[in-house]
């Protein structure tokens, strides 16, 4: 038998057993799928950094969404904080870089 010991999507079970293998599952209570629901958002994260392709997007966007759920939000309300830091603080479609601030007591110009 091959251990992963990671979560999974909800059909990959049915995926797995029709290609004839069988898989054992078990569910978790919130405080551990929260935990591996952190484990693998950084795991799609580097997934996307890898490949950088949109597949990988939508998973990371997943993983977010189900995120959302797990701590008692909703996607809706994700979204209405997007738009609200949004409109306080812009997006970033002028593609700005930092490159440092001067203190207005600095003698630096």
């Amino acid at each position: 038998m091959i251990e992963y010991n990671k979560l999974i999507r909800d059909k990959i079970p049915e995926i797995i057993e029709a290609s004839g293998k069988k898989c054992i599952t078990e569910e978790m209570n919130t405080d551990t799928y929260i935990q591996y629901l952190d484990r693998k958002l950084n795991e799609e994260l580097a997934e996307y950094q890898a490949d950088k392709s949109l597949d990988e997007l939508a998973d990371l966007l997943e993983v977010i969404y189900a995120v959302v759920v797990a701590r008692g939000y909703s996607v809706e309300e994700l979204e209405q904080v997007r738009k609200e830091k949004a409109e306080k603080r812009g997006g970033f479609e002028k593609r700005l870089r930092l490159k440092g601030v001067i203190d207005s007591g600095s003698e630096e110009s």
